[in-house]
């Protein structure tokens, strides 16, 4: 009998983009957060050995370099279990758009194969194999409201904020995140672009003294206008955290600045590229303005969804649903 657990995709609230690390990768500095929207994935352990990976979906790989199949590997044998292990992915989040879809599920099929196996491994032990496999997987063993610093696979639960209305906007373009990384660098290349190390640092800083600023008002309801609280969420907006990645991926693909131009204008309080797209959300104050939205981008040709970002405890209670 499979296990069938949902596997959900992650925005991120800014994202900074640090120096090229001895390792290949980049520091980074971004607050992930959870939201409703999912793939499903199965898995079901029998006798014999080897791993198979089925989707419907041509683009996801079906061999190692699949995240499901490398981290159900290094899973199997920490946990010392023989067994021939089938996944099954069904894709509803875009390819390469940005939400983490391969990530998640990535995640989704390690608690299958605990629950399968009727075994468990250690939180540190999940922790760095999920690291090991990829820099977005951690933020998954954790859900909600996430700090992510290091490569990104260095995560911190954050203060969780409220659930809230949030469009999702998933134009048909494909983005690879090592060459968005690298249009970055070849960017700051130019001498009157160029970023010393100095001014790296001090944009990390920057990053970290806004996280730092939220964190210390974040718990403290205030009153503005109209006799309405304001939301830790708003508050974590006002610090100015911006998606570094816009600076390249939108002059090569105009469509998705173009994209947040219209969540803002039908009243999204705040508009971001997630990862390195081409996802594109806005967050809106009540259900019916991020309807609203969505429509419109609908009419305009963009395919576009309403959800909401989930909580900690509603991201844990339904991944088994």
């Amino acid at each position: 009998m499979p296990i069938s657990v949902r596997s959900f995709a992650k925005v991120n609230f800014g994202l900074r983009i640090g120096a090229l690390r001895p390792d290949g990768f980049h520091e980074l500095r971004t607050v992930y957060q959870t939201i409703a929207l999912y793939d499903r994935i199965r898995v079901q352990v029998s006798r014999g050995t080897g791993i198979e990976i089925y989707c419907e979906d041509p683009r996801v790989p079906r061999d190692e370099s699949n995240t499901c199949y490398r981290i159900v590997e290094h899973a199997m044998a920490a946990l010392e279990s023989p067994g021939h292990v089938v996944i099954e992915i069904e894709k509803r989040l875009p390819v390469q758009g940005g939400l983490g879809g391969a990530s998640g599920n990535a995640v989704a099929a390690l608690w299958a194969l605990e629950r399968a196996l009727k075994k468990q491994l250690p939180g540190p032990e999940k922790l760095r194999i999920a690291a090991r496999v990829g820099s977005d997987l951690p933020l998954f063993l954790v859900g909600g409201t996430v700090l992510g610093v290091g490569r990104g696979e260095e995560v911190y639960p954050l203060p969780d904020l409220p659930s809230i209305p949030c469009v999702v906007a998933t134009p048909e373009i494909g983005i690879s995140t090592p060459k968005a990384f690298a249009d970055w660098d070849s960017k700051f290349s130019a001498n009157s672009e160029k970023l010393t190390p100095g001014n790296v640092s001090d944009r990390m800083n920057e990053f970290g003294r806004a996280i730092a600023a939220w964190l210390s008002v974040s718990g403290v309801p205030r009153k503005h206008g109209g006799g309405r609280a304001e939301t830790p969420l708003l508050d974590l907006v006002r610090t100015g955290i911006e998606n570094d990645f816009e600076q390249v991926v939108f002059p090569q693909y105009p469509v998705l600045r173009e994209v947040k131009s219209v969540l803002e204008r039908m009243g999204a309080f705040y508009a971001s590229l997630s990862g390195s797209g081409s996802a594109t959300y806005g967050l809106f104050r009540s259900r019916q303005a991020a309807k609203k939205a969505t429509t419109q981008l609908m009419k305009d040709g963009i395919p576009a969804v309403a959800t909401t970002t989930l909580t900690r405890r509603q991201y844990r209670n339904k991944i088994f649903d």
